[in-house]
Formats: structure tokens, C-alpha cells, sequence
């Protein structure tokens, strides 16, 4: 039988990790025809209600259920507006490695969001599941992505050159695919020691 990941809702001092709900369609929507999102991910563009109905409703639970990984949305309490998502998956359960991904609504960016959701899932992933290794991989040019791994003290291992294809703005406003080199950042559960914020609580 294949090991998932629990069922589960973080929650850290301003935000709450849990699993997305059909609630979150109109914002999930919204955040994912960003165009830094559209041009860091691979969703289709444009992102449709029903595309994000398909992710919330099956390819969202998937993840945990087959093993993959696992998906959180990420909204503000003080709000409970959807802030962004954090994503672990290609999770190798002989390893106990995964690697994490994470998006920041448009709307929320500036405000170490980012940082702080994957920071407590990691402490979560370290702590509870007894993970040894997680991974983020960037492509060379996202800076932002790039800052956050650095901020919960993921060290640089090398660059996967040319591995990574991402979209840019034509001139005539469509999208082209053009290809990048891919930047590897580790984290093991030594590196968390002294690690500031981002305490969590499970349920």
C-alpha cells in the first residue's frame, strides 16, 4: 500500500494552510491568470472556473490520496481570503524527499506569505512526518521564488542547465514558450534548527 500524507490544516499566526474547497474557485481562478503566474507554472491559460473546479475537486485530492503529495491552500485569518498555495509533491517515500512549489495571489505578494506557509509545512514535513530532505527548484529567472527559498535557508546545489521550459509575453500579447536553466535548492531538517517564525499547529 502506498504511504500518503495526512488529511490535514496548518495553522501559523496570520494564516491558515488547508485543503482547497469549491468556496475557493472564483479566487483560485483570479490568482491563476496572474501573469506571473501564467508565466512561472504551466496551468492553461487562460484559467477557466472549470479548470480550477478540475484541481480543487479531483486533481487536488489526488496528489494525497495516490501519494504524490499534498496541496493547501493558503488564506489569511483575518480575512480568509485566499492568499496563495503551497504544493508538496514528487515524493519519493523510500527517501523521505519531496519537493515543495508555492504561488502567492497577486493581491497578497509583499507580504512574506510565501515564506512563512512553506516554512511551517516544512516544520510540519520535518517534525511529524520525519522527512529528511526537501527540495525547490526555481527557474533562473524568478527571483521572488528564488528569495523565498532562501528565506526558510534552503542552500543552493546547482543549476540543471536548459531544463526547465517557461512561457514569456509576445509582442503581439500571447504567450511563447522559451526555455531556462533550473535552479536546485535543498533543505534537510539540520538546516531548521535555529529557524526563525513560522511556528504551526496541526488538526
Amino acid at each position: 500500500m502506498t504511504p500518503t500524507f495526512p488529511d490535514i490544516s496548518l495553522s501559523t499566526e496570520r494564516l491558515e494552510l488547508r485543503p482547497f474547497e469549491e468556496a475557493d474557485i472564483p479566487e483560485l481562478t483570479a490568482m491563476m491568470n496572474d501573469e506571473l503566474a501564467a508565466a512561472w507554472t504551466s496551468v492553461p491559460i487562460p484559467y477557466t472556473d472549470a479548470d480550477a473546479r478540475d484541481w480543487i475537486t479531483r486533481a487536488a485530492p489526488a496528489e494525497r490520496t495516490e501519494g504524490r503529495g499534498l496541496v493547501l491552500a493558503v488564506t489569511e485569518h483575518l480575512t480568509h481570503r485566499l492568499v496563495g498555495s503551497v504544493h508538496l509533491k514528487s515524493t519519493n517515500w523510500h527517501t523521505l524527499a519531496t519537493e515543495a512549489g508555492y504561488v502567492v495571489a497577486p493581491w497578497a505578494r509583499g507580504e512574506g506569505y510565501a515564506a512563512e506557509s512553506v516554512l511551517a509545512l516544512v516544520k510540519w514535513l520535518f517534525h511529524d512526518q520525519k522527512f529528511e530532505r526537501l527540495e525547490v527548484r526555481t527557474a533562473a529567472g524568478n527571483t521572488a521564488s528564488q528569495q523565498v527559498a532562501q528565506k526558510i535557508g534552503c542552500v543552493s546545489e546547482g543549476i540543471l542547465r536548459n531544463a526547465l521550459i517557461v512561457r514569456s509575453r509576445t509582442e503581439d500579447g500571447g504567450w511563447t514558450d522559451i526555455r531556462t536553466d533550473l535552479i536546485v535548492w535543498g533543505l534537510l531538517p539540520e538546516d531548521l534548527e535555529d529557524a526563525p517564525g513560522a511556528d504551526y499547529r496541526a488538526r
